[in-house]
Order: structure tokens, then C-alpha cells, then sequence
């Protein structure tokens, strides 16, 4: 696929030269999410890369700082576990720049709470090393580090394959549709995958512009999956990190996101 030419777009200041993927590959685009839910762990599992859209403004009650646990023998019952999140800027904080409030504090509460929920599982020792760099990001100060990192070693342990890319680093323009076909387009997906919120707002003239699909990332809704707004670390203790991953791959596989380009 030809790259599209975004010179005029203004990049973040801080922005380098990050190795772009092979182009062809099925883009993912999503906000850095604490410890993020299962259907959102998913469609990251499905994608040949994620995108990390750090450049936009942090949104409170929301999934980027904080995270709603299930008891591990009763899902019904569950706990937000928040990360304090200061924002130095006011509400048009970017995400990249919210801090944590008292990160030493939010780190002890972060792990007791983890353990609280999950310790009884037998896969306990498994999580808990896995787990262990998320709660030495807090010691960056940053809340979209710590919810970047969660993410990161989750789809390790799942055996993700994809490659990881910041939005920062990436030219794109204003606009909310505009900005990710722009990210798309620059680094050469032939596809973008997209979640079904993200689809009730999304305009697909500027991703048909530039020749990219734009392909529904649509999870079942039954068992482990009826707990939407649930983070996968329930899935994870209470089935194991191999049995979530064969759901995940099942899901990669038998997705229409994958069937090559017409």
C-alpha cells in the first residue's frame, strides 16, 4: 500500500522516527485503558498492531484510569479500582501528560487490591509476576504509562505477536475521524479495526479515501464475555491465561477482520 503523504500534518514535538510495520497489516487504534477489559484486550489480540492514542484529551470516569474488578467466585459482585489521576492542565489534559496523585500510595492500594481479588486463584503466581512491571510504572508518576504497561504485559502473556506504536510519534490532523485515518494511512494498514462504541460516531469517508476498510470488531456477548465492562483479569484468574488465550485466537481466527483484501 502507498503511504500517504502527511507532511502538513503537525506532529508531536516530542515525535522520532519509530520503525513503522510491514504495510497491509489490520490497524487497532485505541486509547491506553488501566488494566483494560476483555472485549478490548481482544480486538488488540486481532490486530496486527495497536496504536496507542495518547494525544487526545483524558477523560474522567473512564476506562483510562481505572478499572472494575470481579470477585473471582462471585463476577456479579465487583470493585473500581482507581488510579488518583491529577490533571496538571485542567480537563484538556492530554493523556500522556495526566499524573498520579501519591503514586506510592496507588501502587500499595493497587496491589492489595489485585491480590485481595485474585490471590485464591491458581494461577495467582502466574498473574502476579506478569503483573509485577505495572506496578513498578507508578514509580513513572504517570497514569497513561501504568495503563500503557497493563495492557502491554497482558497481551504478552496472551502471546500477542503485534508490534506497539505511540500516536504521538505520528503525524495526524484534527479531527476525531481524520486523526486515525491519518494513523492508519501512515503507517500502511489496509484495514482499521474498529469496536462497535467506535463505530456509532466513526465517518469512513476519510479511511475510504486513502483505500483503508474499516472492519467492526464485533466479540460474542455470552459467557465470558457477557461481562463487558469487566476487566480481563477475571477471565484470567478464573480460566488461565491459556484457556483466554484459545478464546482469543478462536475469536482472531473465525473474525471477517482477518480474510485478506478483496
Amino acid at each position: 500500500m502507498e503511504r500517504t503523504n502527511l507532511s502538513s500534518a503537525t506532529a508531536s514535538p516530542a515525535a522520532s522516527s519509530p520503525e513503522l510495520p510491514e504495510p497491509g497489516g489490520l490497524c487497532a487504534i485505541h486509547q491506553p485503558n488501566f488494566l483494560p477489559r476483555l472485549t478490548t484486550l481482544a480486538k488488540l489480540f486481532a490486530a496486527d498492531y495497536w496504536i496507542v492514542l495518547d494525544d487526545v484529551q483524558f477523560t474522567r470516569r473512564d476506562y483510562q484510569h481505572r478499572a472494575r474488578l470481579a470477585g473471582l467466585a462471585d463476577p456479579v459482585r465487583h470493585q473500581w479500582l482507581t488510579i488518583p489521576t491529577h490533571l496538571p492542565q485542567g480537563r484538556p489534559t492530554l493523556i500522556r501528560d495526566a499524573v498520579i496523585a501519591e503514586p506510592a500510595m496507588a501502587r500499595r492500594r493497587t496491589a492489595g487490591m489485585l491480590r485481595q481479588h485474585y490471590g485464591a486463584s491458581p494461577h495467582w503466581s502466574v498473574l502476579a509476576e506478569t503483573l509485577n512491571p505495572v506496578l513498578d510504572a507508578f514509580t513513572t508518576g504517570r497514569t497513561a504509562a501504568v495503563a500503557e504497561i497493563s495492557t502491554r504485559v497482558l497481551l504478552d502473556l496472551l502471546g500477542w505477536q503485534g508490534k506497539i506504536l505511540t500516536s504521538s510519534q505520528l503525524p495526524s490532523r484534527p479531527g476525531r475521524s481524520q486523526r486515525l485515518a491519518d494513523l492508519a494511512a501512515v503507517t500502511g494498514a489496509r484495514a482499521y479495526l474498529c469496536g462497535t462504541g467506535g463505530m456509532a460516531y466513526l465517518n469512513e469517508d476519510p479511511f475510504a479515501a486513502r483505500n483503508i476498510a474499516v472492519t467492526p470488531f464485533r466479540p460474542p456477548v455470552i459467557n465470558i464475555w457477557s461481562g463487558r465492562r469487566l476487566s480481563a483479569l477475571w477471565a484470567l484468574a478464573a480460566l488461565g491465561p491459556d484457556t483466554v488465550a484459545d478464546r482469543l485466537q478462536a475469536l482472531a481466527a473465525d473474525h471477517t477482520v482477518l480474510q485478506p483484501a478483496a
